[in-house]
């Protein structure tokens, strides 16, 4: 049984992983007005990966006889002026989910909530990866000066990804 703190932490952990998705999508569609069609599916695949991990949290709620609870969403920036901009607040941005998932560790570990620590560990690995991908990929784009040939390979390169769901096991 979660506590009622828990349980209301880790709903609103839910929206800003909702958040997070629609702040992807918006910076899909400005790389997609930027004709970085790449950068674009790149963002689109974060959009998915934010929706599975609002997900893992739905589950989770319910599984441990808690009430699951989606109140509105902030609505997410929507104007940027270049791919290096749009990194930088996608890297700021993971860097806030990975504060907030160290705060519901916190949490968990001062309720001795055993469970539930298990259950953020995976997000802790996850934000590790995440918040390097981004900053390699900004360091990649401030290499090129973003512009140019080196932007349209990078572009080239994310455009490749695809949103794979991690093993159940994970």
């Amino acid at each position: 049984m979660l506590s009622d703190k828990m349980s209301k932490n880790l709903n609103e952990h839910i929206v800003y992983e909702l958040y997070s998705g629609h702040l992807y999508l918006s910076m899909a569609a400005a790389c997609a007005s930027m004709n970085l069609d790449g950068f674009s599916n790149f963002f689109i695949v974060q959009e998915q990966e934010e929706r599975y991990h609002a997900m893992r949290f739905f589950h989770y709620i319910n599984d441990k006889g808690g009430d699951v609870k989606i109140t509105g969403l902030d609505h997410p920036e929507t104007e940027f002026k270049n791919i290096e901009e749009i990194l930088e607040k996608s890297l700021h941005h993971e860097q806030e989910v990975t504060r907030r998932i160290n705060l519901l560790m916190a949490q968990a570990k001062d309720e001795n909530d055993f469970a539930t620590q298990d259950f953020l560990q995976w997000f802790v690995r996850e934000q590790v990866e995440e918040e390097a991908t981004l900053d390699t990929l900004l360091n990649k784009v401030k290499l090129v000066n973003g512009e140019g040939q080196g932007i349209l390979m990078l572009d080239d390169q994310v455009g490749q990804r695809q949103f794979t769901p991690p093993a159940e096991s994970e």
